[in-house]
């Protein structure tokens, strides 16, 4: 079972980035490759058990189910339902952490996944630089 895992230095207090990270529909507000995004079935967004259907700038669709929500660790999971990738059995953790010096924030985007062999080390690439990689980037540059 691959595992991705990708971590960072946000220029930013803690409370501040779990704030808008921690709406399970904010994808478009801090990602550069999610279009749009809404809850299925009238479900907060931060209520275990909800769906969020996103649509990706390319025009894939991903279906994810929020399967923990933390505001004591400052963290979430959740489990792909259904994506373009070749993946199975998705579950993924982000995760906050203070940093006192300098008032930043420690932030980690881990995910254990199944997939074809063949298509392994082109998907812990995939997730790993052009999803988690590149939305800490946005982070970054929107904390600034």
């Amino acid at each position: 079972m691959p595992r991705v895992y990708v971590s960072t230095v946000l220029p930013a207090p803690v409370a501040e980035v779990w704030r808008l990270i921690r709406d399970f529909n904010a994808l478009p507000a801090w990602t550069p490759f999610v279009r749009d995004s809404r809850i299925e079935g009238g479900m907060r967004p931060d209520q275990v058990g909800c769906i969020r259907n996103f649509t990706l700038r390319d025009g894939g669709v991903i279906r994810e189910r929020l399967l923990a929500l933390s505001d004591y660790d400052m963290a979430c999971s959740y489990a792909i339902l259904e994506s373009p990738m070749a993946v199975t059995d998705y579950i993924a953790t982000l995760g906050l952490t203070p940093i006192t010096e300098g008032n930043q924030t420690f932030a980690f985007w881990q995910a254990d996944f199944d997939c074809p062999p063949d298509r392994e080390a082109g998907l812990v690439a995939q997730i790993g630089q052009g999803v988690f990689q590149a939305a800490f980037t946005a982070l970054k540059q929107r904390f600034r």
